[in-house]
């Protein structure tokens, strides 16, 4: 080897630790430690990954998260009232004072007289007159 390919050897080997050098470096998303490895790493380890993620889903998850537990506690009270009865008859205060919120349901059913039932589930309510309400269970359809 002679000396001017020994020098451009040389140089070009400056030129890529220098640019190592200047490369800028990156940081876990989660803890922002600077990372190590390859170069399209984003996570530190597989606790800051599962961290960050739940964390970026923690927002949009708790609205749904607050609506389902609402129709399960409405869905445990009709069924409380019910029992093992096919029907039973309750006032619009003994609904809400157990917590019932007439807020959410899960769907709503028509019969052929034309009567709105309200469900939560399997479990529902006909509102009838006078603050009274019919609570019945959906039977399942096979």
């Amino acid at each position: 080897m002679n000396i001017v390919s020994f020098s451009r050897h040389c140089f070009i080997l400056v030129l890529y630790l220098s640019a190592m050098n200047n490369l800028p470096t990156k940081t876990c998303l989660a803890c922002e430690k600077i990372l190590k490895g390859r170069i399209d790493k984003k996570f530190c380890d597989d606790y800051c990954r599962n961290s960050y993620n739940n964390q970026q889903k923690a927002d949009s998850s708790n609205y749904a998260r607050n609506i389902i537990n609402a129709l399960r506690k409405n869905k445990r009270i009709l069924e409380s009232f019910l029992g093992n009865q096919e029907t039973v008859k309750t006032t619009r205060d003994r609904l809400l004072f157990n917590g019932f919120s007439f807020n959410y349901h899960t769907h709503t059913l028509a019969n052929r007289k034309g009567n709105v039932y309200t469900f939560c589930f399997e479990m529902g309510y006909l509102p009838l007159d006078h603050d009274w309400f019919l609570v019945v269970k959906r039977e399942a359809q096979s």
